[in-house]
C-alpha cells in the first residue's frame, strides 16, 4: 500500500499515512507540506546532518517498513540510488519545497553552522560592558577545525543555546565526567555526550575568562558577566561558578535583549494564556487610580513578564511610568527604567524614595525583599500612586503572611492592596506533533479528576519532531489565581479570618485555583497531567 499514491490512484491513504491535507501532487511524486507535517526527531537525529544538507532531503516517517523521504528533487535518479546505499535501507520519496527543508535542516542545533560555511562567516565578539559597540575579540568558525577544541565547544555551546531557545546553560561537574545541559521552557535537557572530566577545568577557565573572572581562584563563588555579538545581535550572559566536591559548575544565564525587545513590541496580556474571565479581571485592576497590584511565584514563573505586559496596555504619554528593577531585563519605550546596582548604593528603597520624587503616576518594583522597600511601595499606594510588585509567596493567602513577617502592618497592607495574583508556567504541548490521549479513569482519578469532569474535553500527549528538538513541548503559558479584594474580603483580613474562611469567599466571588487554571489548559489539549502536577498541588488526594 502506498502512502503517497500518484495521480491516477483513486484517492491517499487515509489511515496510518501523511495527512491528506499536506499533500499536493507533482508528475509521478506527491509533493509534502512540511509546514504541517511533522518530522520524526528521532530519525531525524539518526541520519548524518553533513548527508541531508548535501543532497537536500529530510527523513519523515517510516511506513510500511519503508523509510520516506522528502526531497526537493525527487525525480533525481542518481540521488535516490545513492541515499539507497548511504543508509542501507527500504525508502519511498517525496517531493518538498527547498525552503521549507532548509528550514527544518536549520531547527538542528548543529544545521545553521553547517548551511552558514558555505556563506558568510559565523563571528563572534566578544563585548566588555564599557564598550559595547566596539569589537574586541573575534572568533574563528565554530566550525574550524584548527580552532583550538575547548574554545570550539564553548562558542558551539552558547550556539546552539541560543538556536534552542534556551534561557540557560548549566555545566554539571561529576566524578568522572562533565555534562552540559540546556534550560528550555523550565526544564533541563542534555545538550551533548558527557565530555572526559579532565577537560573541565579548561572549559571552565575558558568561561572565566569570557567573564573576566579570576581563573586561579578555584575555592570561592564568583559572579561575572559577558556579552557576544552573534549574527549581528548583541547578547548579554551572566554567569555563576560554583565550588563542588568534583571541581565547579557554571550557569550561564542567557538574556537576549534585542530578541525580547522585538517580542516585547507586541507583548499584551493576550498573548500570555489568561482566560476571557482572568484577563477581563487584570484589565479592570490594573488601570485602577491607585493602590497595589502586586504579583506573586517562584523565581522563573513569568512575574515580570505579565507585569511588563500590564505596563504595555496601560502606558500613555499622559502619564509617568517608572521602574526599578534588578535587572533591567527588557527595555519599554515610554517608561523610565532604573537598574538597582548595591554595589554603589543603589538599592530598591533607595531608588524608590528617589522616584517619588519624580512625580510618577505609577511605579514599578521588581521585587520587595525587606521591610523597608515594603514599607515605602505600601506608602506609596496610599498616596495616590499605583504600584505594581512582586514577591514570593506560594499563593495569594500565604502573600498576606509574607508581609507580615516583614513587619508590615497588616491594616496598612490590606488598605493599599487592589488585587493579588499568583502565577506559574506549564509547558505547552507541540501544536505539529502532539497526539490524542484518551486518559483512564484510573488516569483521572490519580489527578483529582472525575470521569464527569473529562466529558467534553480533548486530550492530548507529546510525541516529539524537529519543530520542537524532539522534546514534544514548544513555549509555555500561565496559569493564574486572581484574588481582588472587595470590602467584605478587607474585613476578613483584618479580623485575621481563618485560611478556610477566606478561601471559602474568594470562590464566592469567582477566583479559579491555580489547580483548576491548570485542568483547564489539560481539558482544552494544550498540556498534561503530568506537567500541570509538577508546579500544582493534586487537591482532594
Amino acid at each position: 500500500m502506498n502512502p503517497f499514491p500518484e495521480k491516477s490512484a483513486p484517492k491517499p491513504l487515509s489511515t496510518d499515512s501523511l495527512e491528506d491535507s499536506t499533500l499536493k501532487y507533482m508528475g509521478l511524486y506527491p509533493e509534502l507540506d512540511l509546514a504541517i507535517e511533522a518530522v520524526d526527531y528521532a530519525l531525524f537525529k539518526s541520519i548524518s546532518l553533513d548527508l541531508m544538507v548535501k543532497y537536500q532531503f529530510v527523513p519523515v516517517r517510516v511506513f510500511e517498513e519503508k523509510l520516506i523521504i522528502a526531497m526537493v528533487d525527487p525525480l533525481d535518479v542518481l540521488v535516490q540510488d545513492i541515499l539507497r546505499f548511504e543508509l542501507g535501507r527500504p525508502l519511498s520519496f517525496v517531493g518538498a519545497p527547498a525552503q521549507q527543508i532548509q528550514d527544518v535542516l536549520k531547527k538542528s542545533e548543529s544545521g545553521q553552522k553547517i548551511l552558514d560555511e558555505a556563506g558568510e562567516a559565523l563571528k563572534v565578539q566578544v563585548l566588555r560592558e564599557e564598550d559595547i559597540d566596539e569589537e574586541v575579540l573575534d572568533f574563528e568558525k565554530l566550525t574550524d577545525k584548527d580552532e583550538a577544541p575547548i574554545v570550539r565547544l564553548v562558542d558551539t555551546t552558547i550556539f546552539n543555546a541560543l538556536q534552542r531557545r534556551a534561557s540557560d546553560i548549566h555545566l554539571e561537574t561529576s566524578a568522572t565526567h562533565i555534562l552540559i545541559k540546556y534550560r528550555i521552557d523550565g526544564s533541563l535537557y542534555s545538550a551533548s555526550e558527557r565530555i572526559d572530566r579532565r577537560f573541565a577545568p579548561s572549559i571552565i577557565s575558558r568561561i572565566k575568562v569570557m567573564s573576566e573572572l579570576d581563573i586561579s581562584e578555584k575555592r570561592q563563588p564568583q559572579d561575572g558577566r559577558f556579552k557576544l555579538r552573534v549574527r549581528g545581535r548583541a547578547i548579554d550572559f551572566r554567569v555563576s561558578i560554583m565550588p563542588t566536591i568534583h571541581g565547579e559548575d557554571a550557569v550561564i544565564r542567557i538574556l537576549d535583549k534585542e530578541n525580547l525587545t522585538q517580542e516585547f513590541a507586541a507583548l499584551n496580556l493576550d498573548i500570555l494564556g489568561f482566560s476571557p474571565l482572568e484577563l477581563a479581571r487584570l484589565r479592570r485592576f490594573s488601570r485602577e487610580p491607585y493602590g497595589m497590584f502586586l504579583v506573586t511565584g517562584p523565581t522563573g514563573s513569568g512575574k515580570t513578564t505579565t507585569l511588563y505586559a500590564v505596563l504595555s496596555e496601560i502606558k500613555n504619554p499622559e502619564d509617568k511610568i517608572i521602574t526599578i528593577e534588578d535587572p533591567v531585563e527588557y527595555q519599554l519605550e515610554g517608561v523610565t527604567q532604573i537598574p538597582v546596582n548595591e554595589k554603589k548604593g543603589l538599592t530598591f528603597a533607595l531608588g524608590l524614595r528617589s522616584i517619588l520624587r519624580h512625580d510618577p503616576d505609577k511605579i514599578l518594583v521588581g521585587e520587595i525583599r525587606d521591610a523597608e522597600t515594603a514599607q515605602i511601595a505600601i506608602q506609596s499606594a496610599l498616596t495616590g500612586h499605583l504600584v505594581f510588585t512582586t514577591v514570593h509567596a506560594n499563593n495569594v493567602f500565604d502573600v498576606i503572611g509574607r508581609f507580615t513577617h516583614m513587619g508590615v502592618s497588616t491594616s496598612n497592607f490590606v488598605s493599599s492592596l487592589n488585587c493579588i495574583l499568583a502565577q506559574r508556567l506549564v509547558k505547552i504541548l507541540c501544536p505539529k506533533c502532539k497526539r490524542v490521549h484518551q486518559p483512564t479513569p484510573e488516569e483521572l482519578g490519580n489527578n483529582g479528576v472525575s470521569s464527569d469532569w473529562a466529558i467534553g474535553g480533548t486530550f492530548f500527549e507529546k510525541q516529539g519532531c524537529v519543530e520542537c528538538a524532539g522534546t514534544g513541548f514548544k513555549g509555555r503559558q500561565a496559569i493564574v489565581e486572581f484574588l481582588g479584594l472587595n470590602d467584605e474580603m478587607r474585613e476578613k483580613l483584618y479580623q485575621n479570618a481563618p485560611l478556610r474562611e477566606l478561601k471559602a469567599l474568594a470562590k464566592q466571588h469567582g477566583m479559579q485555583t491555580l489547580r483548576e487554571s491548570a485542568l483547564e489548559k489539560v481539558k482544552l489539549g494544550l498540556t498534561n497531567f503530568h506537567e500541570i502536577n509538577k508546579v500544582t498541588f493534586r487537591e482532594g488526594l
